[in-house]
């Protein structure tokens, strides 16, 4: 998946979505000291789910989740891996308008940073999600205002490649509670 596919999508007269500002990856990419960020949108489309999307190499790596995530380690959720989309794309909220992919509203549900677990330092984060996702399986924390601490994204072997499972690990803030609402 690649940017291309993003703005193949869309039509930038009719939609309010961030295009690409084609910063170089250098450019994205020259705090290379800072964290890497993920933001989780809540979507409003033809049916709601949720927009996870982790940060990657000037990139967001995207996922849609029909239930949304969850904090309970028994619940593992479908994560169906979507076209990338520009970085600006973490601070969007708003209304796709009808006519476009993806119309409907788009609400910010939670956002922070995350790391990949086993690194200190962003370009070890980087190192470790790319080979990951390359792998099928990703083991990152998340520090945000509704999801917090370690989560793992596995690819489904026997299905469509960009089926994948979203899945809460058991640590101090795995709970059974409904955080949708």
């Amino acid at each position: 998946m690649n940017l291309d596919d993003y703005g193949e999508k869309r039509n930038f007269l009719s939609t309010n979505e961030p295009a690409d500002n084609a910063a170089s990856k250098e450019d994205k990419d020259k705090d290379l000291n800072s964290e890497l960020s993920f933001v989780v949108q809540k979507h409003y489309a033809s049916r709601l789910h949720y927009d996870f999307r982790l940060e990657l190499d000037g990139v967001l790596k995207s996922w849609a989740v029909p239930k949304g995530p969850s904090v309970n380690p028994l619940e593992k959720r479908l994560a169906v891996m979507v076209e990338d989309h520009p970085l600006e794309y973490k601070d969007f909220q708003g209304v796709i308008s009808e006519g476009n992919y993806g119309a409907g509203e788009v609400l910010i549900w939670d956002k922070g940073t995350y790391y990949a677990l086993g690194a200190s330092e962003k370009n070890r984060s980087t190192e470790i999600i790319r080979d990951g996702l390359g792998k099928g399986h990703i083991t990152f924390i998340l520090n945000g205002n509704k999801l917090k601490g370690e989560f793992t994204l596995i690819r489904l072997k026997k299905s469509d490649l960009k089926n994948w499972l979203l899945v809460k690990k058991r640590d101090e803030f795995a709970g059974s509670n409904n955080i949708l609402d």
